[in-house]
């Protein structure tokens, strides 16, 4: 499994949970933003997105991540972590620029599906 690269300007880092561990999830994502300052999303208990697990998203910029991963990488005991950059392109950002620290869990990608989209390669209309 890839370790995450700072290769970006920006990041999210989803910290993923379940019943069983939302208060750690809690604290965790609040240390890392009283810690190291960056910015904490709402605690969803329930799935949100291409996420299959509750989650919590944390959003840096590449100057935090250097502290910021290996922390999150020895402080989230049994819970698991997406990291992805923000490239502008969702797909990419959610497959190419993705890494884990812990589980990796199958997103489901079909949210950045564009509905006029089709398999082929080609550039013109079909007869």
């Amino acid at each position: 499994m890839a370790r995450p690269v700072n290769i970006h300007a920006a990041y999210h880092a989803h910290v993923y949970f379940d019943a069983q561990t939302v208060e750690q999830a809690r604290a965790l994502c609040s240390e890392a933003g009283r810690r190291f300052g960056v910015q904490v999303g709402r605690v969803h208990e329930k799935m949100v997105g291409p996420h299959p697990r509750w989650s919590c998203q944390l959003a840096f910029d590449s100057d935090r991540f250097e502290e910021l991963i290996p922390w999150l990488d020895a402080h989230r005991g049994e819970l698991d972590v997406f990291v992805h950059g923000l490239s502008g392109d969702e797909l990419q950002d959610h497959t190419t620029h993705a890494y884990w620290l812990g589980r990796e869990w199958p997103l489901d990608l079909s949210i950045f599906q564009r509905p006029d989209a089709t398999d082929g390669q080609s550039g013109g209309a079909s007869g």
